[in-house]
């Protein structure tokens, strides 16, 4: 290998280990937020940091290698034209979010998307309750993330009173034949609920409050779920008891760690599909068609970015 090779491929390395900065960051986020509500102490010893790097690097090591096998997963999608439905729901601060950001983090955009509705307009409101999610179902070869889903209605909109008794009944009766038939069509459906702690989440909404970057997070429709902490778990288990069915059943979350949540529900999802490796032809970079005629034109000083950094 030539000095020029080896610079290319130095080049190459340098710019794989940038792309990762992104979860570094995320990390990073997730120390500080965790010294903001005490859950790191800000005077470890050296054999207690020293605990704590081998943990995060234990996590990136699986965290990375079950992102592979998720690229894997996309590939098999596409090449097989299967369809994916995947919803995540839990109370505010649960992490869904969290795990959402590592699962798409690797894909195609266009392969793998997120729904993430806000609440329904006034002409919505009308409409048939399940009208608004079907447009953001996946076409073949698509997955789809809700974060959160159909279940609003028997979550937050049972507890803060923005349903009728009847609309809620009507839901539980509806909402177990609009998933079969989903199932029947192809799409499968993967339900997961992130389980917090009543501790935890009062951590996570101290950790917020306390951050400039992140209190844009906090709603007051969040500050008021705290107050009906209790409202909130029986909506929960009833929501789990009456749509807990053999076609789209739940699957449980224990979310109190973030990153053991991450890694769990990342593993079990890869587990849900019989997906396997797709073999791609070799890529070839073609040759850069250079023509002694074309001069390339200097850039106006006046549209460029001052290089501030």
């Amino acid at each position: 290998m030539n000095s020029i090779d080896e610079e290319m491929m130095r080049r190459i390395r340098h710019d794989l280990i940038d792309s990762y900065d992104e979860e570094l960051e995320m990390e990073l986020e997730d120390q500080t937020v965790a010294q903001l509500t005490g859950d790191v102490s800000l005077n470890q010893t050296e054999h207690e940091k020293a605990v704590d790097r081998e943990r995060r690097r234990q996590y990136f090591r699986e965290l990375f290698r079950l992102q592979g096998e998720l690229v894997k997963l996309q590939d098999w999608v596409i090449s097989s034209g299967h369809k994916v439905v995947i919803l995540f729901e839990g109370r505010d601060a649960a992490g869904k979010g969290g795990v959402i950001k590592r699962i798409t983090q690797r894909l195609n955009p266009r392969v793998c998307r997120v729904a993430a509705l806000p609440a329904p307009s006034d002409r919505e409101r009308s409409q048939w309750y399940f009208q608004r999610y079907v447009s953001h179902l996946p076409a073949a070869g698509e997955i789809v993330l809700f974060d959160r889903s159909w279940y609003n209605r028997a979550g937050v909109e049972r507890v803060m009173g923005f349903c009728s008794d009847a609309q809620y009944e009507e839901f539980f009766r509806t909402v177990p034949d609009f998933e079969r038939m989903l199932v029947s069509s192809g799409i499968q459906i993967i339900k997961y609920w992130f389980s917090i702690s009543d501790e935890e989440q009062n951590l996570r909404f101290l950790g917020r409050i306390h951050d400039p970057l992140k209190q844009w997070k906090l709603s007051p429709m969040d500050l008021e779920s705290r107050s009906r902490w209790e409202e909130y778990t029986k909506a929960k288990e009833i929501m789990l008891e009456r749509t807990h069915i053999l076609e789209a059943p739940w699957w449980v979350v224990q979310a109190d760690d973030k990153k053991k949540a991450r890694l769990n529900c990342i593993h079990h999802l890869l587990a849900q599909m019989p997906y396997q490796e797709v073999t791609h032809p070799p890529v070839m970079l073609p040759e850069r068609v250079r023509h002694d005629d074309y001069v390339r034109q200097p850039v106006p000083k006046d549209i460029v970015v001052p290089e501030v950094y």
